[in-house]
């Protein structure tokens, strides 16, 4: 046994600790407690056990941090599923309403002046990157105001160097739209040119959706007004 014994103490003065002992020789920590309590160390030992213990300290909070990410990831999908299945099936009066909703945030809304006169012609205009935003803006369009594709315009917005036709497939694929929908096509700089902003955080631009109908805007400007107006 004072073998053994001494090749803890070997180990011990070497700046080990109980556990990287205890791996090697089989001995258990408690024992190398009581053998070793009193045992003064040298300076670079010590050094050794105060290095390992603050990598052991940083392991631990990496690995815990990483688990606590994961848990964080894991309760987001949870409750972002859970939300979801409590919005169920829209009904079609909510799809009205959430199409007037998204003009009413994001359309224009203000009259037309020239030479300090507001005109009588007025078009529906809607921006936006977002393509599920864009996809449901067009389906409004379609279905409750009664649009036909003929009468849709798409004015597309690109940040250099993105590539125009790629673009084009995209939003035609989202809008259900043609090419000949397109009207005009533009560069435009932006922060991203000025290294405010990654350009690929709108990799397909934005689309202008486009109707020139003045009743039909005043008609979605009532239909906000009596949204704004609801008790």
């Amino acid at each position: 046994m004072e073998g053994v014994r001494d090749q803890a103490l070997r180990l011990r003065l070497q700046g080990r600790s109980y556990n990287e002992i205890n791996q090697e020789l089989g001995i258990p920590k408690s024992t190398l407690s009581g053998w070793f309590s009193s045992v003064r160390l040298s300076v670079p030992a010590q050094q050794r056990l105060a290095s390992r213990v603050a990598q052991g300290t940083l392991n631990g909070l990496v690995k815990r941090n990483k688990l606590q990410t994961r848990l964080a990831r894991d309760r987001a999908r949870i409750t972002r599923q859970i939300a979801k299945a409590e919005i169920g099936k829209l009904s079609k009066r909510e799809r009205w309403l959430i199409g007037i909703a998204l003009y009413w945030a994001e359309g224009y809304k203000k009259a037309i002046v020239r030479n300090g006169k507001e005109i009588t012609s007025h078009i529906i205009c809607f921006t936006n990157s977002d393509a599920r935003m864009v996809r449901g803006f067009v389906r409004f369009l379609r279905f409750f105001m009664e649009v036909s594709k003929e009468d849709i315009t798409l004015e597309l917005r690109l940040f250099d160097p993105l590539q125009e036709q790629v673009a084009i497939r995209f939003w035609k694929n989202i809008t259900g739209l043609e090419d000949d929908n397109f009207t005009h096509i533009s560069y435009v700089i932006s922060r991203s040119s000025l290294r405010k902003r990654p350009f690929n955080q709108l990799p397909f631009g934005t689309i202008q959706v486009r109707v020139s109908s003045t009743e039909k805007f005043h008609k979605l400007m009532g239909w906000i007004e009596g949204v704004a107006g609801s008790k």
